[in-house]
């Protein structure tokens, strides 16, 4: 049953020892059971960690202590190691404890994807001013400068072209832009995330991707995902053409494509009581130099690019097509290892709910 559980779960005795633990704790840990057994828990946490005062603080009161964002990275635990801490005396032997982590970066990805959902809503309320208060006067601009390029001069014949030209690339911007007020549902079906995934692929490399090595870890096993197969498409086709643009000229560039089945991501339906399950886990990886640190927070916000010339409404896109499926997208970045996941709901049919036990 616990390696069942997707939270790291350690068992710590009276002198410090690690008794044991899960599957997720030797991930987490970087090491076998074996191993751990043999060393303190202080071997593997920094030096003066909270967690080492927390268990103490267990065996002290004989009842369970709790502690939020815990920062447990050491140079034998690299990356990202905030983690909430749950303490708890073991029954059968008091002098030992119970420790379970649950690693923030979930919770830190659920709370962004609601920021995520509101800048949307903000860009649905902006894209629906624009298409009535831009639109119209910009097609009077147009028609006025071509009225005048009929009896204009070469020279000035060159302005009036610019004048329309602007104003076609205005339009083609606000079109795009509409497609944020667009609020209707969704129409969804079971589609195969696989068959989504290889159109995109034979598009990048007949295109933009032809220079790029892409690669296949696709888990054959997944059910199909509840969604609009046309929208997934678009997507990805944008997640991979900015991996692809992100790589560049690199002659060793590949963009890594993956599926998997991950259980233990449940998130509450506001105004309800039921959970909605996201197992299905999605990612298009890169080896490009990856996100600047100070836009990997707003990297999904309306008019936030790293390219020269980019509008900055492709990854916005991105958020709000999975966001009307009920999933997540999150980005984690470093030089190098550039992760796009996205986590959305199974198709929940009769063969699914008796094989997942939906």
């Amino acid at each position: 049953m616990l390696n069942a559980l997707p939270h790291p779960v350690i068992t710590v005795a009276a002198d410090g020892t690690i008794l044991g633990g899960n599957d997720a704790a030797e991930h987490f840990f970087q090491a076998s059971i074996p191993f751990m057994r043999r060393h303190q828990l202080s071997y593997f946490i920094p030096f003066g960690s909270p967690l080492l005062e927390l268990i103490a603080q267990v065996r002290d009161r004989g009842a369970p202590v709790s502690e939020y964002r815990v920062d447990l990275e050491s140079p034998r635990l690299p990356g990202d190691k905030v983690v909430d801490i749950y303490a708890a005396p073991l029954v059968e032997r008091p002098d030992c404890v119970v420790v379970m982590l649950q690693e923030r970066s979930m919770a830190d990805k659920i709370d962004r994807q609601l920021t995520h959902r509101g800048a949307a809503r903000t860009v649905s309320g902006l894209a629906a001013m624009l298409a009535h208060e831009i639109k119209n006067p910009l097609s009077g601009i147009r028609g006025a400068a071509q009225l005048l390029e009929q009896s204009a001069s070469d020279d000035d014949r060159a302005l009036t072209r610019l004048i329309t030209d602007e104003a076609d690339r205005i339009v083609k911007l606000v079109d795009r832009m509409e497609v944020f007020s667009d609020e209707r549902p969704v129409e969804r079906a079971p589609v195969n995330i696989h068959t989504v995934l290889d159109h995109v692929k034979r598009l990048a490399q007949s295109g933009f991707g032809r220079n790029v090595r892409i690669v296949e870890e696709y888990d054959p096993s997944l059910p199909p995902v509840f969604a609009n197969r046309d929208q997934l498409v678009q997507v990805f086709l944008n997640l991979v053409k900015n991996a692809c643009e992100a790589i560049g000229d690199a002659t060793d560039g590949e963009v890594h494509l993956t599926t998997a089945y991950r259980p233990g991501v449940r998130l509450s339906v506001p105004g309800s009581k039921d959970k909605v399950t996201l197992p299905l886990e999605f990612c298009v990886k890169d080896n490009g130099p990856g996100v600047p640190g100070d836009l990997i927070e707003h990297l999904f916000d309306p008019f936030v690019t790293t390219k020269t010339n980019g509008s900055g409404l492709g990854l916005a896109l991105v958020a709000k097509i999975i966001r009307d499926h009920g999933g997540v997208v999150e980005c984690e970045s470093q030089p190098r290892r550039t992760v796009f996941r996205i986590l959305m709901p199974a198709y929940a049919g009769k063969e699914e709910k008796a094989r997942f036990g939906f």
